[in-house]
């Protein structure tokens, strides 16, 4: 009885010391100095959870000044507050911040400080979505990854803005005041890690220039495009989603082979002009073509192989992917041609 008393005593105690040095090892990974190092002041403004030390919460407090950021804060939660000017002053002791969220403020280009922003050396999140910025603030700290601008006023992107910015993997720019004048040729130049780029929501006529190469994701929605240029995908080889809803596409502004690329598994067409189905891959997952003017669907015309080939149990193996077909709110009588779901075996869902 004693004995297992004493190895019941000794499992614990392992267990305890385990757990300890596991979470004195979070706390080391998390910050080559120990949190012991830094006092544990908070502003009466902000909420510091104990639990989460390196996180300050001063979000939805009316704050029309941001307080002075201690040491120690990493994640910084400002959205929701009535905060119009960015200034180097609370960001003194502030050497570790990753993450910022200004969201839903009164921030305007004036009011932030020059240099304010590039000398957060380590910032790696910057969120000023909802505010009243004119254009893309600069300069930019050149470690960041993330930048969400969406719903300012922005009509200005600063030459050569995003040209140190080689970390940047997205960038949102939805529901701005971009024109095509704002989008230069060498815009983006310098964002060689960039995979998600939202223009959605702008003002643009014409696809954008020079889109980096290692782009993912293009949302173009909610713009007045009418044309795709030739060749335009080729040069943006790993575009894999693609969003040009609500734009004013026509069979005419469509190159014959403009979508037909491989890399691209997500196409959404809603809400254009389109009269018939656009030639497409075989490696297409899912196709948005509703609400267009789509009249009837010619399965030789759009099937990537052959009907007869599509036929050919042997061809399985590169048989078209097409899972998911959205034609509703078009001028398309059911049912659906038979010869569609020979051509494209793998679908799930025909919405019509």
């Amino acid at each position: 009885m004693t004995l297992k008393v004493c190895t019941s005593l000794l499992l614990l105690f392992l267990i305890n010391s385990v757990s300890t040095r596991t979470v004195r090892q979070v706390y080391d990974e998390l910050d080559p100095e120990h949190w012991s190092h830094y006092t544990f002041e908070c502003p009466r403004e902000c909420f510091c959870p104990p639990s989460f030390p390196n996180a300050l919460y001063c979000d939805n407090k009316g704050l029309k000044e941001i307080p002075a950021i201690p040491a120690r804060i990493w994640y910084l939660y400002l959205q929701n507050n009535l905060i119009e000017t960015v200034s180097e002053k609370p960001f003194e002791n502030a050497t570790h911040l990753r993450w910022i969220n200004l969201n839903k403020n009164k921030i305007t280009n004036s009011g932030i400080e020059s240099g304010v922003l590039s000398k957060l050396k380590r910032l790696l999140y910057l969120f000023l979505e909802d505010n009243e910025l004119e254009e893309v603030p600069a300069p930019l700290p050149v470690g960041l990854e993330q930048l969400r601008l969406a719903r300012n006023k922005i009509s200005r992107i600063p030459e050569g803005v995003f040209s140190n910015l080689e970390n940047l993997t997205m960038l949102d720019l939805h529901q701005n005041s971009l024109l095509d004048s704002a989008l230069q040729s060498d815009t983006f130049q310098g964002l060689n890690s960039l995979m998600q780029l939202n223009i959605a929501k702008n003002s643009l006529k014409k696809m954008p220039l020079s889109i980096p190469a290692n782009t993912l994701q293009l949302f173009l929605d909610n713009n007045s495009i009418e044309v795709i240029p030739e060749n335009y995908f080729s040069a943006i080889p790993k575009v894999t989603f693609l969003r040009l809803n609500y734009n004013k596409l026509s069979d005419d502004g469509i190159p014959p082979n403009g979508f037909n690329v491989s890399s691209i598994l997500d196409l959404q067409l809603s809400h254009n002009q389109l009269t018939k189905i656009p030639p497409i891959n075989a490696h297409l997952e899912h196709l948005h073509l509703d609400h267009n003017r789509i009249k009837n669907v010619n399965a030789t015309q759009i099937c990537p192989v052959s009907i007869a080939v599509a036929e050919d149990y042997g061809f399985y193996g590169n048989t078209p992917r097409l899972r998911y077909l959205r034609l509703d709110g078009n001028e398309i009588q059911p049912p659906i041609p038979l010869d569609i779901m020979i051509c494209f075996r793998l679908l799930q869902a025909v919405v019509i």
